[in-house]
C-alpha cells in the first residue's frame, strides 16, 4: 500500500503504440509535445525551433505540412533533429503520403477529412510501409456535417461518435498503431469528451485544450482541463496549445506532470509568495534560480522560503532548502537537515552549487 494513497493516480492501461523510438500508452511515461510555428519551408528556422523545443524537454514535435514544399522539407529537417516528428495534415491525402516517405514518424489526420476510402487506404499503406503511426485528431470546430446536424452543436457525444467513426476506418484497414484526441477550446466539453472516450476505447489518448489562448489564460485552461483528466488516470501524451513561444508549451506541460508526480524532470521549486516577514527577496531569487538551474535535468526538489514560519517544515521535505533568517543569516538545509548559515547575497551561488552537486550525486547512483 502506498505511504500517501491520497497522492496516487491510477492510470488507465491503454494499448502501446510507437512514434519513432517513443512508446506511447501502457505504463510508459506520459510524453510531452509541442508544434513549430515557423514556416516549414524555412528549413533552418524549423530545425532550430525543433531543437529548442527538444532541449526544453519535449518528447515529440509536430510540424505543419500544408503544401508539397513543406512535406518534402521534412526530409532535410528530420535528418537534423533527434526527436520524432509528427506531420500535421489536413484534407490532402498526398501530403500525408509524402510526409511518411520523408521522415515523419506520425501523421496527425482526421480520416473523415481525407476523402474516399481509396485515398485513406493509400495513406495507411504509406504509413505502414514507413513505420509511421497516426493520430486521429477530432476537433469540436471541424466535426462531420452529419454528426453536427444530429447533435445540433459540438457536444461530448458528438466528439466521441466522430472519434469512433474514424477509429473504425483505420481498424477496417487493419491499422492499429494510432492514438486519438477529442479536443475543444471549451474546458468542460474537452473533459467530458475525453472521459467518455476513455470508457469506450483502449487506444492511447492525446490530451489537449485546443486554441487555449495566450500564455497566462491558456496555461490556466490547460492546467484545469489536462490536470482533471490526468488525475482521473486518463491521458498518454499531452500538448499545451498557447499563442506564444512553443518552448513555453513544453515548460507548462512538464510542470503540470511534475505537480501530479506523473513525471519528474529537472528542479521542482517550492517557494512562498513572500510578505513583510521575508528575510531576502524571494521573488527575485526564485526567478534567477529558475534561469540558472534550467540546465539541470535530474529530478530533485528545492524550497525557497522567506522566513521561519513554514521554512523549516518545507525544507524538511526537499533535497535542498533555504529558510530566511534574521540579519541576512539564512539557513541552508540539505536532505532536510540544517547545514549552514548563508548570507543573503550568497544565496544564489550557494544554491546553484548545492543543486549541481546533488544532481551529480543522483546521476552517479543511477548509472
Amino acid at each position: 500500500m502506498s505511504l500517501r494513497p491520497f497522492r496516487d493516480i491510477h492510470r488507465k492501461k491503454t494499448k502501446v503504440i510507437n512514434v519513432g523510438d517513443v512508446k506511447i500508452g501502457g505504463d510508459n511515461p506520459i510524453s510531452v509535445q509541442s508544434m513549430t510555428n515557423t514556416l516549414t519551408t524555412d528549413i533552418q528556422a524549423t530545425i532550430k525551433q525543433i531543437n529548442d523545443i527538444h532541449e526544453e524537454g519535449a518528447d515529440l514535435v509536430r510540424v505543419s505540412c500544408p503544401d508539397k514544399e513543406s512535406s518534402f522539407a521534412l526530409k532535410e529537417i528530420t535528418k537534423n533533429v533527434s526527436i520524432p516528428i509528427i506531420a500535421d495534415i489536413h484534407f490532402h491525402y498526398k501530403r500525408a503520403i509524402e510526409a511518411s516517405e520523408n521522415g515523419a514518424k506520425c501523421l496527425r489526420i482526421n480520416p473523415g477529412n481525407i476523402g474516399d476510402k481509396l485515398k485513406i487506404h493509400d495513406v495507411l499503406s504509406a504509413a505502414k510501409n514507413n513505420g509511421c503511426s497516426i493520430r486521429v485528431g477530432v476537433n469540436a470546430g471541424s466535426l462531420e456535417k452529419d454528426i453536427l446536424e444530429k447533435y445540433k452543436e459540438p457536444c461530448p457525444e458528438a466528439l466521441v461518435e466522430s472519434a469512433q467513426r474514424n477509429i473504425k476506418i483505420l481498424e477496417d484497414q487493419d491499422f492499429f498503431n494510432f492514438k486519438i484526441s477529442v479536443k475543444s477550446s471549451d474546458v468542460f466539453l474537452s473533459i467530458a469528451a475525453y472521459r467518455q472516450l476513455s470508457e469506450v476505447t483502449d487506444y492511447p489518448l492525446h490530451l489537449g485544450i485546443t486554441e487555449a489562448g495566450s500564455f497566462i489564460s491558456g496555461s490556466i485552461k490547460s492546467s484545469i482541463g489536462l490536470g482533471s483528466l490526468l488525475m482521473d488516470g486518463i491521458g498518454d501524451t499531452i500538448r499545451i496549445s498557447l499563442s506564444d513561444d512553443p518552448v513555453k508549451e513544453i515548460k507548462i506541460g512538464n510542470e503540470i506532470l511534475k505537480s501530479l508526480n506523473l513525471r519528474n524532470r529537472g528542479v521542482r521549486i517550492i517557494s512562498c509568495p513572500s510578505c513583510a516577514r521575508q528575510a531576502f527577496q524571494v521573488i527575485d531569487t526564485v526567478k534567477i534560480l529558475e534561469e540558472k538551474l534550467s540546465h539541470i535535468k535530474t529530478p530533485l526538489t528545492l524550497s525557497i522560503i522567506g522566513c521561519v514560519v513554514n521554512g523549516p517544515g518545507e525544507a524538511a521535505m526537499t533535497d535542498i532548502g533555504i529558510t530566511g533568517g534574521g540579519k541576512g543569516n539564512n539557513m541552508l538545509y540539505l536532505s532536510g537537515i540544517q547545514s549552514e548559515k548563508v548570507l543573503s547575497e550568497n544565496i544564489i551561488s550557494k544554491v546553484v552549487s548545492e543543486v549541481e552537486k546533488k544532481a551529480a550525486e543522483l546521476d552517479k547512483k543511477l548509472k
